[in-house]
């Protein structure tokens, strides 16, 4: 006899299992919009807050109600200098007849011997611009310098010869136009400061200005404006022949 289990079953007969039906998925659920976090409202609060504050401070100085701050980090020089200690005084009896002024372009070089330049090796080129005067010094006159004769109106005047003084140098027309260090000049630099270094500089332009205005003939351009003043000076006073000689220097 067959197995029941493997009869198939009649139509008319009723099923005894039913297939599994497949679970529906349910539907994700929507994402929600991801919210800041507080410490960034707190700075979007911040923001706006200063934003306001920077849009009303703009408006005040807009009808002049707050000063001007165009740049609140701006340059400030402060002045402490000490006040002007008076040294010394002394009476003048020199009468200043013609000065000349002079530039000269220092071109002056410190280096070591067997050392390349660009570890020691300082070079500065500096254009210094100086006066030099001319004058005569009255206080050195003898008796004897002067001889007058009124009744011929006539004056001869022995003067002492033109001196020439120092070079002053114009630091608003004097500059730096270039310097070059080695690197070892360099983090001595950074170290320690030197003013002296800059003083031979000057020193220098003022030898060479003094050097020339011996040269440029100044002394007798002193000698011509002096007898024009005296002359000057003593034909108002009535006297028809006035004589200026110089001594040799």
């Amino acid at each position: 006899m067959a197995n029941s289990s493997d009869v198939s079953p009649s139509v008319g007969e009723p099923t005894r299992e039913y297939p599994p039906v497949p679970e529906e998925q349910a539907p994700a659920a929507p994402e929600q919009p991801s919210r800041p976090s507080g410490f960034a409202r707190l700075l979007i609060f911040v923001g706006f807050v200063f934003a306001l504050i920077v849009a009303a401070c703009l408006g005040l100085r807009a009808i002049n109600v707050l000063p001007s701050f165009d740049n609140p980090f701006s340059d400030r020089t402060t002045d402490r200098s000490q006040p002007v200690l008076l040294q010394s005084m002394r009476d003048l009896s020199r009468y200043v007849a013609a000065d000349g002024t002079f530039q000269v372009i220092v071109d002056l070089q410190e280096d070591k011997e067997n050392i390349p330049d660009f570890l020691v090796n300082r070079r500065t080129l500096f254009v210094g611009s100086g006066t030099v005067e001319q004058y005569v010094d009255f206080s050195k006159l003898a008796d004897e310098a002067l001889v007058v004769d009124n009744e011929k109106k006539t004056v001869t005047i022995t003067l002492p010869p033109p001196q020439q003084g120092g070079a002053a140098l114009d630091m608003q027309k004097s500059y730096v136009v270039a310097e070059e260090r080695g690197l070892l000049n360099r983090i001595g630099d950074a170290f320690k400061s030197d003013p002296g270094k800059q003083q031979k500089v000057y020193a220098l332009a003022q030898q060479r200005i003094t050097e020339a205005a011996q040269a440029s003939g100044l002394s007798d351009r002193a000698k011509q404006n002096t007898e024009q003043m005296l002359r000057s000076l003593f034909t108002r006073l009535g006297y028809t022949t006035v004589t200026v000689t110089f001594d040799s220097p």
